[in-house]
């Protein structure tokens, strides 16, 4: 095969794609050869003999394989990690988690009737005071103050 650099850059033009995108048919090279204008080049795009190979994308198949093995413990031991503990997991974040979790036991505990709503207010005054380590705490709680109601 002769050298086809100025009918590559053409037909890149041509195509807008890059030159590393443009195939020639192998059986058609002579044609290819032949062809020295635009136009030339244009009839060989119409035929087929010149076409743009597909953009090659980024594989995500390691990223889920990695994600897969994380998602059960995997891949995060002290040699993974970069950053400090708070970085990776902000305060603030596990905070909204664990206001959000004791807020929707409360509300179940209120609508079950297992306390009243001045006592749902007042544990709700203290959750957001940061009273309560956990829902755990909280039912703890609950089954204190009940008990000093009776």
């Amino acid at each position: 095969m002769s050298n086809l650099v100025n009918q590559k850059r053409l037909a890149a033009s041509i195509l807008g794609c890059g030159v590393n995108r443009v195939w020639f048919d192998p059986a058609r090279a002579t044609d290819v050869e032949g062809a020295i204008s635009r136009d030339d080049l244009r009839t060989l795009v119409t035929e087929g003999v010149i076409k743009a190979k597909p953009k090659t994308g980024v594989s995500r198949g390691r990223w889920r394989e990695r994600r897969a093995k994380r998602s059960y413990g995997h891949r995060k031991g002290p040699g993974k990690r970069r950053g400090a503990a708070g970085a990776r997991r902000p305060s603030k974040t596990q905070w909204i988690q664990r206001i959000r979790a004791i807020r929707k036991t409360m509300r179940a505990l209120r609508d079950e009737g297992q306390i009243d709503p001045h006592l749902y207010r007042i544990l709700y005054r203290k959750a957001s005071g940061g009273q309560f380590r956990s829902v755990a705490h909280v039912k703890s709680q609950v089954e204190i103050l009940r008990g000093k109601a009776k």
